[in-house]
């Protein structure tokens, strides 16, 4: 069973034994982060520093200057890697120990400097300046923009993408306060629609208004700002068409269905008219209308875009069983797990959770984090490959 884990290049780089170590874990290969959001990431083994804090999101190599000359929306650079081109210097490290490499680009969550112009506005007119709206041009040419520079990246054999699609309120960001009201499943679809002038104008083209659109769903949230609101239905699309009416409920999916069906086609498209060898998988939810990291697609219909999809397992298996149920016998399905005992991970039963996702049609294992991980979660995921070489 193919196993990989995630790292980000500030594992590998400046630390000679790294590399090493990663080849000594028995993996596949590693998903290395070449476009990232914000962070502060604990370093536990590296010899020069234990934390490394990520101010906002960047590209971990050089920028093609004719690409991005004169663009809205680019992905600046990482000063804090002490380089220009982390994520080269850590694939030449890897590849010499012998280990593969696949891109992790993360794509609609960013972390910006500047103005949030090209964000997911809400009901009320609030801006998510973590969340890039797909329906926006510029947003558009952003993303064509990333697929363009990873298919040029040398030395990579496959790229993962991220947050890769709608994205909506529910977000970590350092410091949250936004916990005092518990919003359901549904209600926090609502509160993550988008009423840019973009999804506006979408809405208009699909036969929807967007001031009824918005009336619509503040009404529905009002109450449960207010603590008045009444539960509704468990099942999260039966919750949302009570709120907004069934018709209008589904009108609004398959607007942003199309919106997102155009975005995600042009990107993956450009990165296989450049580089055909490329394996290509998304974070993905066999739920069409979530809109987090592991964002929303029609999982009927993934084989036609995406080599495989990769599934959130940290809690349960219930996303793979319901992806592998429904989507097309060729399509790969990757079950994440969490490797770290910190983070709520449990490295000391990895190869029995990486066994049941086996046996629950998992094509693969990818382990959050490898760079993160202490010496036990290492131990885990050595335990983890072992048996799975023995299988």
């Amino acid at each position: 069973m193919e196993t990989a884990a995630y790292l980000y290049a500030w594992d590998v780089n400046g630390d000679p034994a790294a590399a090493d170590l990663v080849a000594g874990l028995g993996l596949h290969h590693v998903t290395l982060a070449a476009v990232y959001h914000a962070t502060r990431a604990l370093t536990p083994r590296h010899p020069r520093h234990r934390v490394v804090v990520a101010e906002h999101s960047a590209a971990y190599y050089p920028l093609s200057t004719e690409r991005w000359d004169g663009a809205a929306l680019l992905p600046p650079p990482a000063p804090w890697t002490g380089g220009t081109d982390a994520f080269g210097t850590a694939v030449a490290a890897l590849a010499a120990a012998g280990v593969p490499v696949h891109a992790w680009v993360v794509v609609n969550h960013v972390d910006l400097p500047g103005p949030a112009e090209f964000a997911v506005v809400n009901a009320y007119g609030d801006r998510y300046p973590w969340a890039l709206c797909p329906a926006q041009d510029a947003v558009k040419e952003y993303a064509l923009g990333l697929a363009g520079d990873i298919a040029e990246l040398p030395g990579i054999t496959g790229v993962e993408l991220e947050s890769f699609g709608w994205y909506g309120f529910d977000h970590l960001s350092a410091h949250d306060k936004v916990g005092g009201v518990r919003l359901s499943g549904a209600e926090q679809y609502l509160f993550s629609l988008c009423f840019c002038d973009a999804c506006e104008h979408a809405y208009r083209d699909g036969g929807v208004h967007p001031d009824e659109l918005r009336a619509r769903v503040t009404a529905a949230l009002d109450p449960a700002f207010a603590g008045t609101a009444t539960p509704g239905p468990a099942d999260e699309i039966e919750a949302i068409d009570a709120l907004l009416g069934p018709d209008l409920s589904a009108a609004v999916r398959g607007i942003r269905d199309t919106v997102v069906e155009v975005y995600r086609t042009g990107v993956v498209e450009r990165i296989r008219l450049r580089r055909s060898d490329l394996t290509v998988l998304a974070h993905a939810s066999p739920q069409p209308h979530r809109y987090l990291s592991f964002t929303g697609v029609d999982t009927t219909r993934a084989d036609t875009l995406f080599d495989g999809l990769v599934v959130n397992c940290w809690h349960g298996l219930d996303a793979l069983e319901a992806t592998r149920a429904a989507a097309a016998p060729g399509l790969d399905v990757y079950a994440s797990l969490l490797a770290i005992e910190g983070m709520g991970g449990r490295p000391d039963t990895l190869a029995e959770q990486g066994s049941a996702a086996q046996a629950a049609g998992a094509t693969g294992i990818r382990l959050y984090h490898a760079g993160l991980a202490g010496a036990r979660d290492l131990d885990g995921i050595r335990e983890l490959t072992q048996k799975g070489a023995d299988r």
